[in-house]
């Protein structure tokens, strides 16, 4: 199975979640002092949040389960941080998962969805003590 990206065991792919749009959103973080008659003075103050957000759906039967969705919450339930790593093998980090979304529509007589578009949102984590055990260590500045 060719994974799109893997968090933790997790595998995002066409036979579990296959995601459609992925954004990422990185910042850092500027003091600024007000002064008199200028532009406040700025100073870097290193990274902030640093957030990815896949959306995407599942056709039960055609493409993607259900229950994959439930793995995402069971592995978010857990509070831990999972490794992060891109289908072509970039390495991300440790990440946790903030949040996932679910909407379902198309609905069988028995209550069974035909289609549920999903976001999963996934937030870095550099602390090593909320890391999850198999997660790599992030990088240090020399």
């Amino acid at each position: 199975m060719t994974a799109m990206m893997t968090l933790g065991l997790f595998a995002f792919s066409l036979p579990t979640a296959a995601y459609q749009e992925l954004q990422r959103r990185t910042s850092w973080r500027h003091g600024r002092t007000p002064r008199v008659g200028a532009r406040a003075a700025s100073q870097f103050q290193g990274p902030d949040e640093d957030t990815i957000t896949v959306s995407g759906l599942i056709a039960p039967g055609a493409i993607g389960k259900l229950q994959a969705l439930q793995d995402l919450r069971d592995m978010g339930d857990e509070g831990l941080a999972w490794p992060l790593v891109t289908g072509y093998g970039e390495n991300l980090g440790a990440w946790k998962i903030d949040s996932v979304d679910e909407t379902q529509t198309i609905f069988m007589d028995d209550g069974r969805p035909r289609k549920a578009d999903f976001t999963v949102t996934l937030h870095r984590i550099d602390d090593a003590d909320a890391r999850h055990p198999s997660a790599p260590a992030p990088a240090r500045a020399s």
